[in-house]
């Protein structure tokens, strides 16, 4: 079909023309009828279920992160049974209040069963408090030899209270022997009224 034919149909009398021309014309409308419904109605139905899609995606993530908690639930009580027993265990290392002069005796014989002279047993005049427990510092000097000095600390490591040696210096003494000077840290555990005062006490730099 030609241009100037094309021309020469009648827009008034469309059930007339070729059926080529017809079909161009249906396709036309075919066309604009689907730009049109996707512009004013597919457009947001599409975003919604986009959205819907990605919200699924979400849930059924979350589903499955709290399907593997519930099924690993019985392996986290277990593994908090079993940080509880060794931290009960450990907190039995540590002495009551009632327990620390003879904890301090304790290290004092561990010395003095090495033939060593203590020249400086001081423990500070007062202890500081952590969350559940307490440290004591004592500022020790003892002279010995070599291998009893060395003795002397893996005596320490080894009391069955937990007693840890810091500061460690050596030095050599007047009599060829060693001097050894170091802090030795104590702990004990704090019983409830003196967790609860702790507590209480306002911290450093706190407006009253």
């Amino acid at each position: 079909m030609t241009l100037d034919e094309l021309k020469r149909l009648d827009p008034k009398k469309i059930g007339s023309w070729p059926i080529l021309p017809k079909f161009g014309v249906l396709l036309g409308l075919l066309l604009l009828l689907v730009f049109a419904a996707y512009w004013f109605d597919w457009q947001d139905q599409i975003a919604q279920i986009d959205n819907a899609r990605a919200k699924e995606e979400q849930l059924r993530s979350t589903f499955l992160a709290k399907k593997k908690q519930a099924i690993d639930l019985p392996a986290y009580r277990k593994q908090l049974v079993d940080i509880e027993s060794q931290f009960g265990a450990l907190l039995k290392q540590l002495p009551g209040k009632s327990e620390m002069d003879a904890l301090l005796t304790d290290i004092n014989q561990a010395g003095l069963g090495r033939g060593l002279q203590f020249e400086l047993f001081r423990p500070a005049s007062q202890e500081t408090a952590r969350d559940f427990y307490a440290e004591l510092p004592i500022t020790i000097r003892v002279t010995g030899n070599y291998h009893d000095l060395g003795a002397f600390a893996s005596d320490i490591g080894r009391l069955s209270r937990i007693v840890t040696l810091n500061d460690i210096a050596l030095s050599a003494a007047k009599d060829g022997g060693l001097t050894l000077d170091a802090t030795a840290k104590t702990f004990r555990y704090l019983d409830e009224a003196e967790i609860a005062a702790a507590r209480k006490k306002p911290a450093p730099g706190a407006r009253k």
